[in-house]
């Protein structure tokens, strides 16, 4: 009995959304749940409290803090 392969289509999406997984999330998810909820933030101090300047000054301070939470992470991985 032969295995059946699946469709064209269906291999070529699986392998698009693999891509994009690779691309978005690669080595380090915290970092992409991390921009996901700066985007949050930033968005929700912007629409709903309607506060531009807390949305400007949040953005990179936000981002500098998820990157020394990744960085420090890694080192901890790479002392053990």
């Amino acid at each position: 009995m032969t295995a059946q392969k699946s469709p064209l289509v269906l291999r070529l999406l699986k392998g698009f959304g693999m891509f994009w997984w690779d691309f978005l999330v690669g080595d380090t998810p915290e970092l992409f749940a991390a921009a996901l909820v700066i985007i949050a933030v930033v968005a929700v101090s912007r629409i709903v409290l309607q506060e531009n300047a807390v949305a400007v000054a949040l953005l990179p301070v936000l981002a500098v803090i998820a990157l020394a939470i990744s960085v420090r992470r890694a080192q901890r991985a790479t002392r053990k």
